[in-house]
Parts: structure tokens; C-alpha cells; sequence
């Protein structure tokens, strides 16, 4: 996902999964023997721990869905593999910081860390290879569930975690002696190796009554971002030692220091006494806003009960999807993906409605709303936004509320990637419209109008503020296409601006601007300039109208310079299926259903070669198909538009059974704030939403034999498969509600309402299924037929 390609250091040749027999002859799978009287589970523990390996950029510590505070332990700042300050593989840890980043590509955050010491007081980390050169330590049992954390340090200490939604709760039991609890303001995401944290100013205050609150602004990836924070003790220290900048600590006495790299200690000259806890509530707004959400989230030292509290948050989130059948290891994989599918959006308003807006002014929301950080836009509208609108609508019409209110307030208009109150402005397109599209086709109300004028400013207005994202916006238009000499990125940008455009069509007749709705269907259709029917690839073309003749599908575009390349973290062979919302446009332009099949199969089939100067995003190779990163992970999909939606299955199946274990290294790329995840939840459900604005989820291959899924109100979609097996990929039959079911897609609006989805899975194909014309997926508003 969503990186800033200088932010990237390459971290060695992608994953390759090298391709079985599967398209000539059917789909080579393990002949797994049947357990007889197999123990039927619904679900299945989540495993925090998947993700935090390979460069899946997950952590394990405590949270609640879509809560502020992550409190979880940092293992490094300085590596591409510690985007979110966790990694599996490190062997010490810093400390435990109260918000983390999960799945992302570019690091940030890690707020306010505290680390429980013993003996002599070091403030500095000291050396990843020399635990105990600085108050870096070892550890040992490690034990994460959803809403709770703990480990052993090497000092000693027991260290707990647990969270409310505004604020991080621990508990340290230290061994017989002194102790300390140092807070480091300064820990932060290095820029590279050896580099300082980017704080301008920072702050920390000892209150009256003893409460310590700070504040600090950073410049990493969110530019001038902000945190408050009211840091409480169970037990009064006997003493608090200020550290200004260079380490130098304050007088005694001293009630405040200001700087950049400032810290505190607390000393405790007993401190196995009894169990240190510690309550910190956080603020991106001011340090009222911290003691406001401490205050209303904390008013007790009851740490068990907090811990019980987040438990029940997590098993109701955890319990609208609910499977049977499967093996172990793949029920923990889905109840973990779901896991990973709702902590982000991130909560990023007070107890009191109050926020940092994109426009820099303290905004308010209702007091029935919030106001959400995080938003990973360029991968999660993709299925991560669709799996919340079907399992949790109530939680989708307070984040499109939010979406519509932040579009209207930010400068740049639709979101594209904003953190805690900044635009950051990453990855290509403003697919904050595709969420807002997807949610009015999908029945959400909500007042979309409101959101219309910025949308049709980022649209139309050629002379708005304009960011990475957005380059080329007067040449797309002008031209038909983002031409590959005067803008890099060129043909992805294309089609994703035309992605934007249909969405933002939908919009705009919601809104009664059908003037400009019709104008962006057309404009909708500018993909077609960047893919060249004569040899069937997406294709660089420049500003006189000519394609690149050394053209290379394995190629990321003409220049060698890696900041300069045609596509988006992908290559021709990706970025030619990237079109989502004209397939049968896509179909014609390739040649027919027959010839778009075989292209279809060769992207499946081609060497999983990658050129030296390819990003380790595209990762999770299958030919040509990555799966580890987002551009084509529809790709599987669109066999179904074709008429063979069994290939379709025989490919999700393997995805699902080779791309996702039950390891650390358990998701073959980073999982984008649960976009990974969600296409694991989709896809082992049946179906996925090809193209969300659709509002229609086409069939792939049941990984379980039941599923009970909670689909808002009361209501309840039954999934199954019986006899479903690691030897049944295909589809014989479908029926819905007991009727026959010939379609290879059904309507969110048919799901939406309940009922039982019944998959009758074979060994073998059945083509016929799916293959008329009349019976595969609607796009762009229509069907084939």
C-alpha cells in the first residue's frame, strides 16, 4: 500500500508463490483427507500475532475497534519492517507507546512511550544489537488478545497493557527494590537510520495533582501533526526527574521543561511494593482534551475491569461473522483478519465532539458522530469499507457522516489519506469519494449533497490546491489521460482518476448536478487512452499521443529512475487489469470475452520475474498477479464477466489457502489498515465487491461449510457449503432462500436483507454455471446482456 516512494527501502526480491497447473486442466490442490468426526467450531481465537512478521506491519498490542489509543510494545523505529514499531523477529523491545499504525507502509505515530526500568536510569534507547546498552530489553512471554497485552522484561518487570477507547491502562509489577517508569517524548518513526526524530516543540507539566500532561508536534509522515496527553499513577512517585533537550535533567523541583527531546522519570524507591499502574488518556486537540477523555474513560484503578470491558467490546465486533467447517489454523486466520479489519478507521475526536480539522481549525462533531483518522483510502475502499458496510452499517453511517464532513472542511476536498488532523495527501487518485459512492448505492443515508462542491472542485477546478495525489489533473482532462513525459505514475493515475470520476458521477446526481454527473461518466472512460487494444497491455503514452515503443509489461515504465515510473506499485501486466467499473468496456477493448480469458490467464501464468528497481510492495506473485499489494486484487474476479467464473474459483480458493497462514508472516504483503484482511474474510465468505459503487459481489470459492454473518438490524446471512473440503474449489450449484440461483453475482441489496446462500461445491467444474451472457455481473451500471 500507500507509500511515499523515497519512504521505501527495498527489502529484497518480492515473494514469488510459484504457479501449479491451473488453468488447462483445473486447480492442483493438497489431497487433505478428511478428519472423520471433525469437532465443528463457529470461529475461533484470533491470532494478534499474524501480521507481525514478513512485512504484514501489524502489532499486537492492546486496542478496541477503531479506538484512539493502540497501546503496544516497540521493538525499532529505523526499518521498513517496523512501520507500525513492532516486529516479530526483534529479540528486545523499547517500550510500550499508546498509537501505532496497522499494515501501513510508511511509519508513524508510536505516542508517549513508557518503559518500567530498574537499576540505573538510561534515556536512550541504546543499540538494536546490544539490549541493555540503553533501556532497550529483552523479553520473554509474550501473550496478546484483543484488548490486552503482556510480557516479561529482562529487569524483571511484568508489564500489562489495556485500553478504553481514549486512553492506554498498565500495569507493571516490579521486582523487590527501587524502580522507575521513564516517559519518552522524543521516541518516535526515524526518517532512516541514525536520524532524529522531526519534534519542533514539545512541552511536559507535573499538575497540582500530580498528574503529568505534555504535548509534542511532529513532521513525519503527517506534517505538523499534534499529541496531548494526562499520564496518572496509581502510586505517587517519590520523585519526578524532568530531561530537557541533550539529556540534561531539570533542577529538582522543577514543575515543567520545554524543547524538543524531552522526558520524564518517576522514581520509585520501593517499587515491588505493589503493582505500578499507569492511565493515559490522549488528545489530538489540547491537554483539556486529554484530562477531558482521561476523566470521562478512567474514573477508577480497576485495571481487570477495563481489561473485561475491551474483551466484550471485541467479542461483539468479533462475533458478526461466525464459521464452521475449515481447519483450525483457517479459523483463526478468519476471526484474526476480521480482528485486523476493525481497528482502523482510528477514533481521533474527544469525549466532548472536538477534533483537529484538515483545514487546521478545532472542529466539532454531532453529538451522535465522530470524527476518524486513518483513513488507508487507495486500499481500503477496495473491501475493507464494503465488509464494514455489510457487517456494521450503523458503525458505516457515522464514518460516511464523518467523510462527508472532513471532505467539506479540507482544502484538498475528498480524502485521500489524512492522519490526525493532516492530508497527507499519499498514494494516487481521491478515493475518499469511492466509500460516499458506495454508501449511497448501497441504501446508507446520509447528506451526500454536502460533500458535492468539494468533490466537483477537485474535479473541475484545475487551479485548486493540489497535492501528490492529484498531479496531472488539467492534462487528464484535456488530454483523455495523464500523459507519461510531464507526470510520473502516469497510467495508473489515469485510471484511477477515471475510477474517481464514475464514483464521483454517482455523487453528483445524488447531489442534482446532472450536467456534471454526465460529464464525469464520460470522463469515466479515459482508461481506455492508457491501454493499447493493438497488443492488449497498459501502455505509457505521451503528450503527442504516441505510445512507449520499448514497451515491457514486466517494466515499471519508461525511466530507470525509481521516483519516475508509469505505474502505481505495480507494472503493465497489473495496472492492465486495474479497471473496475467498465469491465465490459475492458472485455471489448481486449478483444472479446475469449481473448480477455486468455489474457486473464496469462497474467496467472506469466514469470513471476520482477525488475531490480520494483518496490517490495508488489509482493505475493502468482504469475503476474500480486496479491501482496491492491491494484488487481479484484483481478481473480473478472473471469466471472468473461463467462468462467470457475477459473475465478480455483484461483480465490488457492489465494486463500496460500497467500494467508497462520504465522507472524502470515499475510504476503503489508495489510493497509485491514484491506489484506478484508479480502480474506470476503473471499472465504463466497463473494467480493469487484466494484463497490456496483453495490453487487461476485461468487468466488467458499472456504468454510457454514457462516452465519450479522448484516445490521437484527438480521442474519446464512453461508453454506456443506461438505466443503480442500478438495471442493468449484461451484456446481447456488441457491438462495431455497430457490435455484443461476447468477455468478447477487446485490448487496439481497444480502443486505438476510436470508441463506447455499454454495454446492464439487470437485470438478461445472462451466455452464455463470457462463450466459444474462448471468454474470452487472458493471458500469449494466449488464452484459
Amino acid at each position: 500500500m500507500g507509500r511515499v516512494h523515497a519512504e521505501r527501502r527495498r527489502a529484497g526480491v518480492a515473494e514469488i508463490v510459484d504457479r501449479r497447473s491451473l488453468i488447462a486442466g483445473g486447480l492442483a490442490l493438497a489431497a487433505t483427507p478428511a478428519i472423520a468426526g471433525r469437532r465443528r467450531e463457529m470461529g475461533g481465537a484470533p491470532n494478534l500475532f499474524i501480521g507481525t512478521g514478513g512485512t504484514g506491519h501489524t502489532y499486537p498490542g492492546a486496542a478496541l475497534p477503531f479506538g484512539m489509543v493502540q497501546l503496544s510494545p516497540d521493538t525499532g523505529v529505523e526499518r521498513w519492517e517496523t512501520c507500525s514499531g513492532y516486529h516479530r523477529g526483534d529479540t528486545s523491545i523499547l517500550g510500550f507507546s499508546h498509537t501505532h499504525l496497522s499494515g501501513t507502509g510508511i511509519g508513524d505515530l508510536l505516542d508517549v512511550l513508557v518503559v518500567p526500568g530498574t537499576g540505573a536510569v538510561r534515556l536512550q534507547p541504546g543499540e538494536e544489537d546490544k539490549p541493555g546498552s540503553g533501556y532497550r530489553q529483552r523479553f520473554a512471554g509474550e501473550h496478546a488478545e484483543p484488548g490486552y497485552y503482556r510480557v516479561g522484561l529482562e529487569n524483571g518487570v511484568a508489564a500489562e497493557l489495556t485500553v478504553t477507547e481514549r486512553t492506554g491502562w498498565h500495569r507493571y509489577r516490579f521486582p523487590k527494590g527501587a524502580g522507575h517508569i521513564l516517559v519518552d517524548l522524543s521516541h518516535l518513526v526515524l526518517d532512516r537510520p541514525g536520524a532524529r526524530p522531526l519534534i519542533d516543540e514539545a512541552m511536559l507539566a507535573i499538575e497540582a495533582d500530580g498528574t503529568l500532561t505534555g504535548t509534542r508536534r511532529t513532521f513525519r509522515w503527517a506534517k505538523g501533526r499534534r499529541i496531548f496527553l494526562a499520564l496518572q499513577l496509581s502510586r505517587r512517585p517519590d520523585r519526578i526527574t524532568l530531561v530537557g533537550d541533550g539529556d540534561i535533567e531539570q533542577p529538582a523541583g522543577a514543575a515543567q521543561v520545554t524543547g524538543k527531546r524531552l522526558k520524564a522519570v518517576l522514581h520509585y524507591d520501593d517499587a515491588g511494593k505493589a503493582p505500578v499502574m499507569i492511565r493515559c488518556g490522549i488528545s489530538a486537540v489540547d491537554i483539556a482534551g486529554a484530562r477531558a477523555n482521561l476523566d470521562a474513560e478512567a474514573a477508577h484503578w480497576d485495571f481487570d475491569r477495563v481489561r473485561s470491558v475491551a474483551a466484550d467490546y471485541w467479542r461483539n465486533a468479533l462475533d458478526v461473522v461466525r464459521v464452521e467447517g475449515g481447519t483450525t489454523d483457517q479459523r483463526t486466520i478468519l476471526s484474526s483478519a476480521l480482528y485486523h479489519a476493525q481497528v482502523a478507521p482510528t477514533l481521533v475526536s474527544d469525549v466532548d465532539g472536538r477534533y483537529p480539522g484538515l483545514n487546521g481549525e478545532v472542529q466539532n462533531a454531532p453529538a451522535d458522530g465522530a470524527a476518524y483518522s486513518s483513513y488507508s483510502l487507495w486500499d481500503t475502499y477496495r473491501a475493507l469499507h464494503p465488509l464494514l458496510t455489510l457487517v456494521q452499517p450503523e458503525r458505516t453511517k457515522q464514518l460516511i457522516d464523518d467523510l462527508i464532513r472532513q471532505t467539506a472542511q479540507s482544502p484538498f476536498g475528498p480524502l485521500v489519506w489524512p492522519l490526525q488532523g493532516k492530508e497527507t495527501g499519499t498514494m494516487i487518485g481521491w478515493h475518499g469519494v469511492v466509500p460516499l459512492a458506495e454508501a449511497h448505492a448501497k441504501g446508507i443515508e446520509a447528506d451526500y449533497a454536502a460533500a458535492w462542491p468539494a468533490i466537483r472542485k477537485r474535479s473541475f477546478d484545475f487551479a485548486a490546491p493540489d497535492k501528490e495525489n492529484s498531479r496531472g489533473r488539467d492534462l487528464y482532462d484535456r488530454l483523455g489521460f495523464v500523459p507519461a513525459d510531464k507526470i510520473n505514475e502516469s497510467v495508473s493515475r489515469t485510471q484511477e482518476y477515471a475510477y474517481d470520476d464514475w464514483a464521483s458521477a454517482r455523487l453528483a446526481r445524488a447531489a442534482g448536478a446532472g450536467a456534471d454527473a454526465d460529464r464525469l461518466t464520460k470522463r469515466s472512460g479515459n482508461w481506455r487512452n492508457v491501454i493499447d487494444g493493438g497488443i492488449g497491455f497498459a501502455r505509457p503514452r505521451f503528450a503527442d499521443g504516441k505510445w512507449w515503443k520499448a514497451y515491457d509489461p514486466i517494466q515499471l515504465g519508461h525511466m530507470p529512475e525509481p521516483d519516475w515510473r508509469d505505474y502505481t506499485e505495480a507494472n503493465g501486466w497489473q495496472a492492465t487489469f486495474l479497471n473496475q467499473h467498465d469491465i465490459y468496456g475492458l472485455i471489448a477493448h481486449l478483444g472479446g470475452d475469449a481473448k480477455f480469458e486468455a489474457k486473464l490467464d496469462a497474467l496467472f501464468d506469466a514469470p513471476s520475474t520482477l525488475p531490480a528497481n520494483a518496490p517490495p510492495d508488489i509482493s505475493g506473485l502468482v504469475g503476474q498477479y500480486a496479491h501482496g499489494n491492491e491494484p488487481d486484487q479484484h483481478a481473480p474476479y473478472l473471469y466471472a464477466y468473461a463467462g468462467a467464473p470457475w477459473k475465478t474459483q480455483a484461483m480465490v480458493r488457492r489465494l486463500c489457502t496460500e497467500m494467508y497462514r497462520n504465522d507472524p508472516d502470515g499475510i504476503i504483503g503489508n495489510d493497509d489498515c485491514g484491506q489484506m484482511s478484508a479480502w480474506f474474510v470476503f473471499s472465504t465468505l463466497g463473494f467480493y465487491p469487484v466494484d463497490p459503487v456496483e453495490a453487487a459481489y461476485v461468487f468466488g470459492s467458499p472456504l468454510f461449510e457454514r457462516a452465519e454473518v450479522s448484516v445490521g438490524g437484527g438480521r442474519k446471512l446464512v453461508i453454506e457449503a456443506p461438505g466443503n473440503g480442500p478438495d471442493t474449489p468449484y461451484v456446481a450449484a447456488v441457491t438462495w432462500n431455497g430457490r435455484p440461483w443461476t447468477r455468478s453475482w447477487i446485490s448487496h441489496a439481497e444480502l443486505a436483507k438476510g436470508g441463506a446462500l447455499r454454495f454446492i461445491m464439487a470437485r470438478t467444474p461445472n462451466r455452464a454455471f455463470g457462463r450466459p451472457v444474462a448471468d454474470r455481473p452487472p458493471s458500469f451500471g449494466r449488464t452484459p446482456a
